[in-house]
């Protein structure tokens, strides 16, 4: 019996096989206030580094369209960027070369206000639009901003980047009241099923992501937002301090459930077990 007891507990291993673990995904935003320092850059390098995002969403790069090579991070080799001509605004996404991901369509501001990318990520359909928005007007640019890219937003869109807006009362040390715009922008998002995470996560924590040393105030303008679809995914939604930027980072930890794949992952039958009179009966 004992050659028999191996086999079954062989078949038992193979059994558990079927269970796959979908792979964990990280997404980071964060304004860098410039990168045209080269030791910025350095010690924005070392800092993507050592949170090991997948995918990593800068805003404010001030870098112009031909110096966008100066952008560079080992281990993060596939970097996407929309550039201002006057070296102005300027965002970038920045994919790990771990992640099994494939573009299939790029849409980039030439204001570089935005850019949005198109693709699978470990299968899975992914649209990720990275938003920089301007000081003036910000709620009425976002809330434009989407209505322009309404057809291209859908169940599996994550919206990040610096609103420079806070979205609710909650978002700002002063507790003041929302305007008219960001209720607007509010509706616009209800309308589109797009939810908050950071809020919807944590619906009574007052955490912020910018000092306006002019007001005297914390705000949260930076957001990462969902579809209302997928809120099962979204496993965690974090602030992560940052010493080289006036802004702190947002960080979302996203999982997926990889679907079996044919042959390799799937359990089968051996076969070979039917011949055996003892298991049949």
């Amino acid at each position: 019996m004992g050659r028999e007891t191996k086999e079954i507990e062989e078949n038992r291993k193979t059994r558990h096989k079927i269970t796959v673990v979908g792979p964990h995904i990280s997404i980071i935003t964060l304004n860098v206030n410039g990168l045209n320092s080269p030791i910025k850059r350095h010690r924005v390098a070392g800092w993507i580094k050592e949170q090991d995002p997948t995918i990593c969403c800068l805003q404010e790069t001030h870098l112009s369209p031909k110096d966008k090579h100066r952008l560079r991070v080992k281990g993060w080799r596939t970097i996407l960027q929309a550039n201002n001509e006057q070296k102005k605004a300027g965002v970038a996404i920045l994919i790990s070369d771990k992640a099994d991901f494939k573009a299939k369509q790029i849409k980039k501001d030439k204001e570089g206000q935005y850019i949005m990318i198109k693709g699978t990520l470990h299968q899975e359909h992914i649209t990720l639009i990275n938003i920089y928005a301007p000081n003036t007007g910000a709620p009425k640019f976002v809330k434009q901003l989407l209505t322009e890219l309404k057809e291209d937003i859908n169940n599996n869109t994550i919206i990040v980047g610096d609103f420079n807006t806070p979205l609710t009362p909650m978002d700002r040390t002063s507790r003041q009241k929302i305007n008219k715009e960001i209720t607007e922008l509010n509706e616009k998002l209800d309308q589109m099923d797009l939810i908050n995470i950071y809020r919807t996560l944590h619906p009574k924590t007052a955490g912020y992501t910018f000092f306006s040393s002019a007001h005297g105030t914390f705000s949260r303008i930076d957001h990462i937002l969902g579809n209302k679809a997928n809120i099962n995914k979204y496993k965690r939604v974090e602030i992560i301090s940052s010493i080289f930027s006036d802004h702190n980072a947002m960080k979302l930890e996203i999982n997926y459930k990889k679907k079996a794949e044919k042959g390799a992952k799937m359990w089968r039958l051996n076969n070979t077990l039917l011949n055996k009179q003892w298991i049949i009966e």
